[in-house]
């Protein structure tokens, strides 16, 4: 059969498009790296890994995870400062190891202004305090639990995920203004903290609140009020510390991606870009949400903007409570 002159143009316009991908698939660089500064599994490593998925064949071709581990997530942001500002190195961070440890650490291997560039906040999440078995069943609330360790001070006690967390500070400002003397247990991590609890071996527990989801079915776990300004969307029949009295008690964490500075102003508006794209892709919510966080994106600006303000938050706080790393 003589070809038409559509078929003609049908097939160079073809030839055209695969010529483009062929383009931008060469153009792509081959591989982008996201470093992680805990441990492969938990809450950090595990958003990054969904980021890196999704920024393959967009960022690079290929998206790798590296878990950089140590020093309560130093020793990545130290990799990250020494790293290329080709917008090809990216971090994935709480807000901790650049809000709080300049407030808990008198010497820090990197500076959080100078020597990084803030690209789109990633998540966000609530902190909970969950009591276990130790404490009687029908201590629901806050002031319940109050009243049982004033009842108990021996036994008064809470756990957190590591000494100078948010989680950690959360439960010490509470206890402070509810005129107990809740004992400190750190963990390295909140799971651990939370098979204690489970145990009977501590009586509470401060940790972020999807640290906890898991747990509450089998009726080990009781968890008593949530940090936000509003109710926690993984736990709405759990009233917040504001709720129940606490006016005060009102935090959040977030995780946000940052990279090198000197980064070009280009390249880090190209990844936020892309990272607000597939942040409000549905699966990365659903994936994010079985973790108890809230898939957040934002402009380089406002993040920046975030951590200047929980920066100048946390400081005096932290020296209300007194508590250095070092000490």
């Amino acid at each position: 059969m003589k070809p038409t002159r559509r078929h003609l143009l049908a097939a160079t316009a073809g030839s055209l498009a695969l010529a483009a991908l062929g383009a931008r698939a060469q153009a792509l660089p081959d591989t982008a790296r996201i470093f992680a500064g805990f441990a492969p599994g938990g809450t950090v490593d595990v958003t990054a890994r969904r980021i890196a998925d999704k920024l393959r064949d967009v960022l690079a071709k290929t998206v790798v995870v590296e878990n950089r581990t140590g020093a309560g997530g130093q020793i990545a942001l130290s990799a990250l400062k020494t790293a290329q500002p080709d917008g090809l190195t990216l971090l994935v961070t709480p807000m901790s190891m650049l809000g709080i440890y300049p407030h808990t650490y008198k010497k820090l291997p990197y500076d959080p202004a100078a020597d990084f560039i803030p690209v789109s906040q990633v998540a966000r999440l609530d902190m909970g305090l969950a009591v276990g078995p130790m404490v009687p069943a029908n201590v629901r609330t806050l002031a319940e639990f109050v009243a049982w360790c004033k009842a108990n001070p021996a036994q008064a006690s809470f756990g957190s995920p590591a000494p100078g967390s948010v989680p950690h500070f959360v439960a010490e400002l509470f206890s402070r203004a509810a005129g107990i003397d809740l004992k400190h247990v750190p963990y390295r991590g909140t799971q651990p903290a939370i098979v204690d609890l489970m145990g009977g071996q501590i009586a509470s527990v401060s940790g972020p609140v999807g640290e906890f989801l898991q747990h509450l079915p089998t009726g080990k776990v009781r968890l008593l009020a949530t940090s936000g300004a509003a109710r926690s969307r993984f736990s709405p029949s759990v009233g917040t510390c504001a709720e129940q009295g606490y006016k005060d008690i009102v935090f959040d964490e977030w995780f946000g991606v940052f990279v090198p500075a000197k980064t070009p102003a280009d390249a880090v508006q190209r990844l936020s870009v892309a990272l607000r794209k597939v942040l409000s892709a549905p699966e990365l919510v659903d994936s994010l949400a079985l973790m108890g966080l809230e898939a957040k994106g934002s402009t380089p600006a406002e993040l920046a903007a975030l951590l200047k303000q929980d920066t100048e938050r946390w400081g005096p706080l932290i020296k209300t409570i007194g508590f250095s790393a070092e000490s």
